[in-house]
């Protein structure tokens, strides 16, 4: 028996590298064409573009791992279904689960790797990631502003529609937003029509020349009723130019680590002890805004005779105060009512958006076991699958591993962002996909332990041969 497992093994772990390092070039080749643009033509060093790539591998492998999992065990199986390996098997008193015994211990030593990589190479990974991607825009000012969406360069939000230019300086169709300085938004936007970066090594100063464009900024009245109104000034210009202090920026050595606060970055024990501070921030926020709510509402009382303590009050509880106060009171309470509905409104995204990020944490918490057992599902998927199709090779296994790790994928991909939008439990969105999947690996198992094949006939005949008979009976 040992000799058949180190034969299962070998086969197994040939086909399982091969398939692994395939499936991990074609990965790396979509991460290169997602950032060709940040990295084409800006006149970074080979020691630079090494580090960007290595250090975006790792969180590639939880894309890879099942894949590689699934078509080589439908490869390895389909195999010896094909070579009629396992017809020998069988003859010998050797069963389908006897066989996968040795691989499913691999398996099991390759799930624990897979956690640890998760759980403590992929955060530190994506932490260097992200960290020298957004070094790599200070330490070069024009990397910092990206073709097709916003980008964040000292107090600007800046976007533009083309980059042109040896350099990429000139720019076609720019939008800035300018951040406010008291941190409530942004009041300012200006458009252009095209503009032109230009810096120098030697100075931190970096100067945007924009051409025909407009420059529109919100007016916040001081009473809250004209806020409505949404008042704002509107000019034009053909020609301005906005100075942005790089000294900050440029001051900073790739190496430099600064973002450490993405749910990615985190490992099983961090991400604990953050969930736990982000519930009871959230806690506090809903307290905190319902104690709040309270103390706003206020009605002045000149009347305190009228207002005594066991006193009927009349029906038109108005009708106490005198024209003024009554003109008064219906003023203070249009105006608490307009500030409530702002202030219930704004709350109401704010802890949205802060359950939106325990959820992300959570979704990341979840990720790191549901890779895990998608080693043991695709195993237990592709493993009785081979043996029922009978095929090896890159043909068949191809299609079948495809389609059934496009559908893990997609419903995993569905599952989290429904969860992300509490749209379901955080725990439901990330295991979604399995919990979906386990009984076709229990069905597969079932049908190729008992040789009914992958589909019975039989089973989706007799229905209509049952109908058949009562239609058209037998005659003696």
């Amino acid at each position: 028996m040992k000799i058949l497992d180190k034969y299962l093994l070998k086969t197994f772990l040939t086909t399982f590298t091969t398939v692994f390092v395939i499936l991990f070039f074609i990965f790396i080749l979509q991460t290169v064409w997602l950032f060709i643009a940040e990295l084409a033509g800006k006149d970074l060093d080979l020691l630079m573009i090494i580090k960007f790539l290595a250090f975006s591998m790792p969180r590639i492998v939880p894309l890879v791992l099942p894949l590689s999992i699934l078509l080589s065990s439908i490869m390895t199986f389909g195999n010896l279904a094909e070579n009629y390996e396992f017809a020998a098997m069988k003859s010998s008193g050797i069963s389908l689960q006897r066989a996968m015994r040795s691989l499913t211990v691999f398996i099991v030593l390759l799930s624990i790797v897979a956690f640890l990589f998760s759980n403590n190479v992929i955060p530190y990974a994506e932490y260097k990631f992200i960290n020298f991607r957004k070094n790599i825009a200070q330490v070069k000012p024009a990397l910092a502003i990206t073709e097709g969406q916003f980008s964040d360069v000292g107090f600007y939000n800046i976007k533009v529609n083309k980059k042109t230019g040896d350099n990429g300086n000139i720019l076609t169709g720019v939008t800035i937003h300018k951040k406010s300085n008291v941190g409530d938004g942004s009041k300012t936007v200006i458009t252009a029509k095209d503009g032109e970066l230009i810096s120098s090594e030697k100075s931190s100063i970096l100067q945007l020349v924009l051409n025909d464009g407009n420059y529109y900024e919100d007016i916040v009245p001081k009473k809250y009723e004209d806020r409505n109104k949404m008042p704002f000034i509107k000019s034009s210009f053909k020609k301005h130019i906005i100075n942005i202090d790089l000294s900050e920026l440029n001051n900073v050595d790739v190496n430099d680590e600064s973002v450490a606060n993405t749910n990615t970055m985190l490992t099983v024990n961090e991400l604990n002890y953050t969930l736990d501070s982000l519930n009871k921030n959230l806690k506090n926020d809903i307290i905190s805004f319902s104690e709040n709510s309270n103390s706003r509402i206020r009605i002045p009382v000149s009347n305190k005779k009228d207002l005594k303590k066991g006193k009927s009050l009349p029906k038109d509880i108005l009708s106490i105060y005198t024209k003024s106060e009554q003109i008064e009171i219906l003023k203070i309470a249009s105006s608490t009512i307009s500030s409530t509905i702002y202030a219930i409104d704004t709350t109401e995204i704010e802890l949205k958006n802060k359950q939106k990020n325990i959820n992300n944490h959570l979704l990341a918490f979840y990720d790191k076991f549901v890779i895990v057992f998608a080693c043991f599902l695709m195993f237990f998927i592709g493993a009785p699958l081979g043996a029922i199709i009978r095929k090896g090779g890159l043909g068949l296994p191809i299609v079948f591993a495809i389609l059934i790790f496009i559908t893990f994928h997609f419903i995993n991909t569905f599952g989290k962002r429904i969860a992300q939008e509490n749209g379901m439990t955080p725990f439901l969105g990330a295991w979604l996909s399995s919990i979906l999947l386990t009984p076709l690996a229990i069905i597969l198992t079932y049908r190729a332990t008992n040789d009914i094949g992958l589909i019975n006939i039989d089973v989706i005949l007799a229905p209509f041969q049952k109908i058949f008979k009562k239609i058209f009976p037998p005659q003696n």
